[in-house]
């Protein structure tokens, strides 16, 4: 394999503290004491109100076909004008960590910016429950949502599904559901970074093993979690990795976005191109230098901020349309 992608200069630098606390290479043994050890303060719902500009509530739904119920984070502009409209968030975490709280912030900014309501759901997490146990959580609290449009505040036409990694992976397979089973209808999908092949095999995933964030290593402990025996096999669902899916045909209008120097970065390219290859719409940004989740673990940095600007241009346009 070639020489891997160098890293962005501000990224390199900062990347060389997050390997103190986040290794390039998670084992199954690591998840219980990340689980415990989260190096992210706790997201308060004061932090969520932002000085009394969101309310905040927490609702439990009905889980699908007898699931648990699903808990979702519902936040509420107060002074917005004019239609509203929502995002869906699946958070990430490589399908066995995080939580509802998770990502929520970036968000946050765009509902301030474009007048939504902010639906983040609560889906159970690998290895205790298993494909497709996630996905169906994060379908019931989707259609939920829809079906309650009116209650919520927000035009049922406005409507888009976001995640980053895992919860990207989330999000294309919630656009993929709502294609198959009639609805509900969606904007757009926002899938930033998304974790897509269960295969693990892209040149990307070899070129990158053992460097920057969410390497090989940890592709396989996330995969593995959430499909036991059957990862990398024949019989997986596009529900479940949303790259097996044969047919990327009338979707919902993307924005992809993955870093030149993370193990996603070909099935994620792969993923735009088969969208373009069956007549769809997709936006596709490729961040030179990036690593995995690089903008929101260093913000300040000069990519990181065109990044989620980037983000914030694509929503205008999709809300203006």
């Amino acid at each position: 394999m070639s020489t891997p992608p160098p890293f962005d200069p501000e990224l390199a630098a900062a990347l060389a503290v997050i390997g103190e606390q986040l290794p390039p290479a998670l084992t199954p043994e690591m998840v219980a004491e990340l689980r415990l050890g989260g190096s992210m303060a706790p997201v308060s719902d004061d932090d969520l109100r932002r000085d009394g500009r969101f309310t905040v509530e927490e609702r439990s739904v009905p889980g699908l076909d007898g699931d648990p119920d699903v808990s979702l984070l519902i936040c509420r502009p107060v002074h917005a004008t004019g239609t509203l409209g929502c995002v869906y968030h699946t958070h990430g975490g490589g399908m066995i960590l995080g939580d509802s709280r998770a990502g929520v912030a970036e968000m946050l900014d765009w509902a301030e910016r474009f007048g939504l309501v902010v639906v983040s759901v609560e889906y159970r997490l690998a290895p205790e429950t298993p494909h497709p146990g996630p996905v169906n959580d994060c379908w019931a609290g989707l259609v939920w949502t829809a079906e309650h449009a009116d209650e919520l505040g927000f035009d049922p036409g406005r409507l888009i599904v976001a995640g980053a990694s895992a919860g990207g992976g989330l999000a294309a397979a919630l656009a993929l559901m709502a294609r198959d089973r009639n609805g509900p209808a969606l904007l757009g999908q926002m899938l930033i970074y998304p974790m897509i092949d269960d295969r693990n095999d892209t040149p990307s995933a070899v070129q990158m093993a053992g460097r920057g964030v969410w390497d090989r290593t940890s592709n396989a402990t996330g995969w593995g979690a959430l499909l036991g025996a059957a990862v990398g096999g024949p019989d997986v669902s596009p529900y479940a990795a949303p790259a097996r899916a044969t047919d990327l045909s009338n979707l919902p209008p993307a924005f992809i976005d993955v870093a030149s120097a993370e193990t996603f970065r070909d099935e994620d390219v792969a993923y735009a191109s088969r969208i373009w290859q069956a007549g769809g719409v997709a936006e596709l940004h490729v961040w030179p230098g990036g690593f995995h989740g690089f903008d929101g673990m260093v913000p300040s940095a000069a990519i990181s901020q065109e990044a989620r600007a980037a983000r914030v241009r694509w929503l205008s346009r999709l809300f203006a349309a």
